[in-house]
């Protein structure tokens, strides 16, 4: 079955409404062995690309993964990126902000963490929570010393998502390209999923009360993560919404997305000149000279 991404890449505008989003659709594979063998094939496809890229050294790759807790960020990022050479790819975490951080504009964090020219960045949540978890809780600009006055009304969320826009039209005009995955797990899956980190010993660290009391702000999310797509999805920077409650088809439609970002860039080995050619024969005949 060929992957569609247009099924899910949202267009400039477009009011999204997650409720209406299926978090499980038709697999686009048709058995597990099948599964390993699309994969593998999109992973060997990602590799050769990545060499091109990093070696074509013309543009610089951002993919940024959003979702809640237990949607699959750690295994997308895992299965999909395993062929990528780690010289070539940088991937960041975004946490609680340390206390330099908040110091700073929301954006600087991540700023600072961005992918040079031949490389891929990957950010495993990003900037984006400062308009998802800082919105469910604004208390936590409060705790950051936030001026209070700036948390009444909708103002705060507009100018943010302006400044995302923003920031992310002058990073592609500077060469940087833009894809944000939003993995969308059901919150039935999502407690299914809980229950296998409590029964899977190799498992427990991954989860922690807090995780469990955040569920009871699922609807404050899902209006959250509605706000923030429809108001930031781009044509230079768009957003993706990935049916999740499947980990093995969430994974193929990622690297779908990923390797057609990188197979649209056209990246190519830099050609050698006629001048280097020459220089490169001479080597070759002094090497061959010192044979023992």
């Amino acid at each position: 079955m060929k992957i569609r991404l247009k099924d899910y890449r949202i267009a400039p505008g477009e009011e999204v409404d997650l409720k209406k989003r299926k978090t499980l659709v038709t697999p686009v594979y048709h058995s597990k062995d099948n599964y390993h063998e699309m994969l593998a094939d999109h992973v060997a496809k990602l590799s050769e690309l990545q060499q091109r890229h990093y070696a074509d050294n013309s543009h610089a790759v951002l993919v940024i993964f959003q979702a809640m807790d237990a949607a699959g960020k750690d295994g997308a990022i895992r299965h999909v990126m395993s062929g990528i050479n780690p010289q070539g790819c940088q991937v960041s975490s975004f946490k609680h902000p340390s206390a330099t951080e908040v110091q700073h504009d929301f954006l600087w964090r991540a700023a600072i963490k961005l992918p040079e020219r031949g490389q891929i960045g990957i950010f495993n949540r990003s900037y984006y929570e400062d308009v998802l978890v800082v919105r469910v809780h604004p208390e936590i600009l409060e705790g950051q010393g936030f001026p209070a006055k700036r948390l009444k009304g909708d103002d705060l969320w507009e100018d943010r998502y302006r400044s995302i826009r923003d920031f992310e039209r002058h990073l592609h005009a500077n060469g940087t390209r833009i894809v944000k995955i939003f993995l969308h797990l059901s919150k039935e899956e999502q407690r299914k999923r809980f229950l296998a980190r409590i029964d899977e010993p190799d498992k427990n660290w991954k989860l922690s009360p807090s995780d469990v009391e955040e569920r009871k702000f699922w609807k404050d999310y899902r209006k959250a993560y509605e706000a923030a797509i429809s108001a930031t999805s781009s044509a230079d920077a768009p957003w993706y919404v990935v049916p999740a409650d499947d980990k093995e088809n969430a994974r193929l439609i990622v690297s779908q997305i990923v390797l057609d970002l990188l197979d649209g860039l056209k990246p190519h080995f830099p050609k050698v000149t006629a001048a280097h050619e020459a220089e490169l024969q001479a080597i070759r005949a002094d090497l061959i000279g010192q044979r023992e």
